[in-house]
């Protein structure tokens, strides 16, 4: 008798563990799919108005626009089109671009740094300003923080590489890109592949951070960042969507940024300081091997890039701390 019983014990506990995680998988899928739901349906309109701009030339424009200012910081005018494709379109379609001009430059280890770094710093404007204005940030601030940063970024590491001559040796690319066909069909479904990797990135994102909190791994940096964040304007409620952003990227930790920046929870002054932050700096693994496989230097595009948006976000929440008007920012309601 005793033995039944203990054999009904273990299947109860068995029966009780599947249906555990069954509600856990069922919770993941659902979260999931509304998160990145969220994302795409912003990301659809941005992507197909992008796309008929670049078709109408407007790539073309802003590249001979932007010309003048490669001189500027130390590039040949025809990384202007490089440029110019990445703030209207991606890195990659932008690297393309750039693998079909280098073998008629001869650059330096430096101006391809100075190249990447601008590129890394102000790139798909058009779809993730979008994304910082629905997390509830202005539009045009994070569009003018990134823009000019990107420059004053340029001028400086060029400037500096100048003067102390580093990196002067010939750069060297780590692959060789392949120009993808050029049609309408192979961009609607490059664009379907994306969207499938965006709903995977959610769920892993999903995943992580809610191990990482049952770890108690967030609330140890929270607890670690809790004296640094008010230098930069924000508290340790800004900690994790912060770390997601920058680690993981705006278009990929997008619909998450979204959701914990319009929980009410951040204040409106430190979801801007966050959102500039993450503007400046984010994507710091993918969007770094990518540049240092084009023959950037580690030196200038990440460590020199964070510590150049460290100290803008300070100046910033300095500037705004002494009495200054604090930038415009929108709640989720308001858009």
């Amino acid at each position: 008798m005793k033995h039944h019983d203990h054999d009904e014990h273990q299947g109860a506990a068995r029966k009780d563990v599947r249906q555990r995680a069954e509600a856990l998988v069922r919770e993941l899928v659902t979260e999931t799919l509304h998160t990145s739901w969220e994302l795409i349906k912003i990301t659809i309109p941005v992507v197909i108005i992008t796309k008929i701009l670049e078709e109408l030339g407007l790539i073309t424009l802003l590249s001979g626009i932007l010309e003048p200012v490669m001189g500027i910081i130390g590039l040949p005018g025809s990384m202007g089109l490089v440029w110019a494709t990445a703030i209207l379109t991606n890195l990659y379609g932008a690297v393309i671009v750039f693998a079909s001009l280098v073998p008629d430059l001869d650059l330096t280890t430096a101006q391809v740094t100075v190249v990447c770094s601008v590129m890394l710093i102000a790139h798909a404007l058009p779809l993730e300003l979008t994304i910082t204005k629905k997390a509830g940030a202005s539009f045009t601030a994070i569009a003018l923080i990134r823009l000019t940063g990107a420059f004053i970024y340029g001028f400086l590491l060029h400037s500096l590489c100048s003067v102390f001559h580093i990196w002067q040796e010939p750069a060297a690319m780590l692959f060789q890109v392949e120009a993808r066909p050029d049609t309408l069909w192979a961009w609607a479904m490059g664009q379907l592949q994306n969207f499938a990797l965006i709903v995977v990135v959610i769920f892993c994102i999903i995943i992580i951070m809610k191990l990482l909190r049952v770890f108690g791994i967030l609330a140890f940096f929270e607890r670690m960042l809790e004296p640094v964040l008010p230098l930069f304007g924000m508290s340790r409620k800004a900690a994790p969507v912060t770390v997601v952003g920058m680690v993981m990227g705006i278009s990929y930790g997008g619909a998450l940024i979204i959701r914990e920046t319009n929980s009410g929870a951040m204040g409106r002054r430190e979801v801007f300081f966050s959102l500039a932050l993450m503007g400046l700096s984010h994507a710091l693994v993918e969007d770094t091997l990518l540049m240092l496989a084009l023959g950037g230097h580690w030196g200038g595009i990440l460590v020199g890039r964070v510590v150049f948006s460290l100290v803008v976000i300070y100046l910033l929440a300095l500037a705004t701390g002494r009495g200054l008007r604090a930038p415009s920012v929108r709640t989720h309601k308001g858009l």
